[in-house]
Formats: structure tokens, sequence, C-alpha cells
């Protein structure tokens, strides 16, 4: 067996943790990052990296939104100083990082555009990690859609990644959500509505080499997939529900099917083998989320490899491996 290739855990390098704690004081003592040193220490990264045998990882800013941070000028230099300091990680430490996936500020279109080029072409990005909202805004408004255009043109992966707050009330007779539920089951449900919106806005189709890494394997899809037809089975039930004619049942499965998704469903060891029947799979990569979760975020990184080495050894070689290489053309 060859590497582990962690795509998707998170990190806020040093210069980035420190910007934050100059732009949100409160945050670097908050309940995201409190008890869990690896997300900006390197020391207490590697030395958890180093309990699980040839464990690498692709790295990914941590949440939430850059946009959450800063506005203006103070948020497009954030984004940079992200991308720099993924750099100079990968540049450094080869052996532990193989890449990582670039950061922006959607609140200036037109800078994010231009610090997407910068970061694939001259800082070695493997394309972007991208939320599934920009403030409350869905990733399918027209102002967006330059943002694939580039990517597509540059031939990266964009990373999707979900988005939402307590603000994001359960019911429309409340103001917030209650019970973290916002967070539990709110995560994942964002994801699927990303993809769905991407997909019948049509930007799937118009970008059709683009290539959509998914966080959790797309949400609820795999495990809803019945439900993706559901009202588009004759041309009145599509357009009653604003979905144009073309997307009859079978074909919108098969845009489903085109997404990639990671294996990181929390320490759950069911849904696996549910996101593998839905994508197949070459299309579902090894992540962790960490160093999120119980213990530090170790127990996502322990139970997510227990998981996937239940699995026959071609299947393991593909998703701990293979399948990363292939899909962010690793050399």
């Amino acid at each position: 067996m060859g590497l582990k290739i962690d795509v998707f855990p998170h990190i806020f390098p040093k210069p980035v943790f420190e910007r934050i704690g100059q732009l949100k004081p409160a945050f670097t003592y908050g309940p995201i990052v409190a008890g869990r040193d690896a997300i900006h220490d390197l020391d207490a990264r590697f030395r958890m990296m180093d309990r699980y045998d040839a464990y690498v990882q692709v790295l990914t800013l941590a949440a939430p939104p850059i946009e959450d941070f800063a506005e203006g000028q103070a948020s497009t230099d954030l984004a940079e100083l992200a991308n720099d300091s993924m750099a100079e990680l990968v540049g450094k430490h080869p052996d532990r990082f193989l890449g990582f996936a670039a950061s922006v500020s959607l609140h200036d279109v037109d800078h994010a555009l231009r610090e997407v080029e910068r970061a694939v072409t001259q800082l070695g990005a493997l394309g972007v990690q991208l939320f599934t909202n920009v403030q409350g805004h869905p990733m399918d408004e027209p102002r967006f859609e330059p943002l694939f255009a580039k990517l597509a043109e540059l031939g990266s992966v964009i990373w999707i990644h979900p988005a939402r707050t307590e603000d994001h009330a359960d019911y429309p007779t409340e103001a917030r959500s209650k019970y973290g539920l916002y967070f539990k089951f709110g995560w994942p449900y964002e994801t699927t509505i990303c993809i769905s919106r991407l997909i019948f806005s049509g930007i799937v189709e118009r970008y059709p080499s683009l290539r959509f890494l998914t966080h959790h394997a797309g949400g609820i899809i795999p495990h809803l997939a019945g439900r993706l037809g559901l009202r588009q089975e004759s041309p009145g039930q599509r357009k009653g529900v604003g979905v144009e004619d073309r997307f009859t049942p079978a074909y919108t499965v098969e845009l489903y099917k085109r997404f990639y998704g990671d294996s990181v469903f929390s320490g759950a060891h069911g849904p696996l083998e549910c996101a593998i029947e839905f994508f197949g799979r070459d299309h579902i990569l090894f992540g962790t989320d960490m160093p999120f979760g119980g213990e530090a975020g170790e127990l996502f990184v322990r139970e997510t490899i227990a998981d996937i080495q239940t699995l026959p050894a071609a299947d393991q070689q593909a998703l701990f491996e293979d399948n990363a290489r292939a899909l962010l053309r690793l050399t």
C-alpha cells in the first residue's frame, strides 16, 4: 500500500492565524480553534500525522470563509496571505504536504479572478476552495460565473466546502438555529443545494472540464439518490418547479455523478459504501476534516482510515492514493 493522501484537511498557517487574531481576536480563542492546536501549530500537526503510516495532506484553509473575517482591502490581503503561506508550507515540507487549494475573497470578484490565476500559475495551487454561499448569496449568481470560467480555463479543481451559521434559522418563525443543527445537518444540506444549483443553472454543462471535489461526499445526495429526479418525470412537472426541460431524471442523475466526494463522514462507518455506490469508486477520495472532530481531530483521522481499510485492497489503493493523483494531477 502506498500513500494515504488526505485531500480535505484544514489549516490556518501561522501568518494567517496571526492576521485573523488582529482582525477578529475573539475567533482565535473561540470554540472553532480551542483545544485543537494542530489547526495552526505545525509541531502538533506533525505529531498527529506521524501516528499514521504514509499519511500526507493536500491543504485547505479552515472555515469560516475569508469574507467572514474582513471586507475590502483587508479581505483581499488575507486571501493573498493565505495563498502565499500555503505555498510556503508546501515548499518547505514536500514530504508532508503534496499541494494546496487556493483561497479567494469573493467580496471582490475581479480580484478573485486575478488571485486565482496568480495562485495557480505562480504559486502552484491545485485549484481553489469555494464555499457553498458568499454571506448568503448562492454560487450560481451571474456575478460569480467568470470565476468558474477562469477555473475551467486553468484546468483547476474546485473544492466545495459548506458554510452556514446559526443565523440561518431552522424554521421561519425563529431567528436562529437551535442545538447546533445549522452545523450538524445544515452543512451537508448546504453542499447538496450548492451542487444542485450549479447543475440546474447550467454551470456544470457550460464548463464540462470543471472538476468539483465536495466535502462529506456530496452531502445528502448519495443517501437520497432516489429523490434527485422527483417532480421532473414530465415536461409539465419540470416546468412547474422551474427546471428546464432537458433535465430529465436520468440526465439529472448523470450530472450529479460528475462530482467527486471525500470520505469525511465525521467518524461514522456506514455512509462510505453508499457514497461509493452512487458516485463510483473512482470519484471518492480519502479526506478527514482534520483537525476537526473529537480528540482534537484525531478521531476523524483514525476512524476514516479504519473505515477505508475495511474495503478490498484495490479499493483502498484507489481511495487512499490513486484517485487523488488522478483528480489533482499529482506527480
